[in-house]
């Protein structure tokens, strides 16, 4: 494999497992602040993420590629409220897209289409995922982000499996 698809993948795996840790730090303080249902959905997103990771890991040891872990960094579990933590996680998101395009720029100029094709699944991904936090973001917004409309969306975001 191409030196720098490699070096790309691996930094991929470890922003995957990065932003687990960081959802998973966002649920500490939606559950710290009695909103149980938004807990669980960050705490759901910080699973599919691991999932996330587990499946370029997966890629690389089947091409028996070398990978090297790196350590995370500390994240924060203090926010303003359900819509900063929400707006952080879309920032977030379009960051790892920005990521998964320039892997996939690499995979293509050095035509690695194993590559290209386990990518492209990552590429759909964040669509969705950008997609996902755009919509609860838009239904915190509506509900006002307190009261008795935001208890009844920490209830629907609670159903969210992870």
């Amino acid at each position: 494999m191409n030196n720098e698809l490699l070096k790309g993948l691996v930094e991929q795996i470890n922003l995957e497992m990065q932003s687990a840790y960081i959802y998973l730090g966002m649920s500490t303080y939606l559950n710290e602040a009695d909103l149980p249902g938004f807990s669980q959905w960050m705490m759901a997103q910080a699973h599919e993420e691991m999932e996330h990771a587990m499946r370029i890991y997966k890629f690389l040891q089947e091409r028996g590629e070398h990978i090297e872990l790196f350590a995370f960094e500390q994240v924060s579990v203090n926010y303003d409220g359900v819509l900063e933590v929400f707006e952080e996680s879309l920032k977030h998101e379009k960051f790892v897209t920005a990521a998964i395009d320039k892997l996939m720029n690499i995979a293509y100029d050095v035509r690695d289409f194993s590559a290209m094709g386990m990518l492209q699944w990552f590429v759909d991904e964040q669509v969705e995922e950008e997609d996902n936090f755009n919509g609860a973001i838009a239904q915190i917004k509506l509900a006002g982000g307190k009261g008795s409309p935001m208890l009844m969306l920490d209830r629907g975001f609670g159903k969210r499996q992870g």
